[in-house]
């Protein structure tokens, strides 16, 4: 069998005494969670219990888009409180047909909770919400008095 062999597999091949017992006991809770956050922390407890986010800043405002397909707008519960943003929401779990069988399901349904720190105050009486093509974007005017002051050097 040629090519080289995967991190799993040479935790496996190596021997416990090696590593020591607390290196073995993370290896071990690693693949045990494994199925549940996948590899590489990007499966489903992260993606659907914690949506990625991106969030960039402007002079302006503040725009966050998440990747939030399958779920309806409606379902989608944004808040603003202080700094501290938070989106929550529901993708509702498809109803199995009569005479389908399933060979795989990986696609999750359920609540979803995301909260992230603001880096300035905004105007939350002007929040903007637009949900297209499974991605939500929110844009968030900055106070007048978060907004970047320029100063003149005299010369």
């Amino acid at each position: 069998m040629a090519g080289t062999l995967t991190e799993s597999t040479r935790r496996k091949l190596s021997p416990w005494f090696r590593r020591g017992p607390l290196a073995t006991l993370r290896d071990e809770m690693s693949e045990l969670f494994e199925p549940i956050w996948g590899d590489e922390g990007d499966g489903w407890g992260t993606r659907m219990l914690a949506p990625p986010i991106d969030l960039s800043e402007t002079d302006a405002a503040i725009q966050a888009r998440l990747d939030l397909p399958g779920v309806d707008p409606k379902e989608i519960d944004i808040q603003v409180s202080g700094n501290q943003l938070t989106i929550a929401g529901e993708r509702k779990e498809e109803k199995e047909e009569k005479g389908e069988l399933y060979h795989r399901i990986e696609r999750r349904c359920g609540r979803f909770s995301r909260s992230v720190s603001l880096p300035c105050s905004v105007d939350e009486d002007k929040i903007d919400a637009t949900y297209r093509d499974g991605v939500l974007n929110i844009t968030l005017p900055k106070t007048a008095e978060a907004k970047a002051k320029k100063i003149t050097v005299k010369v």
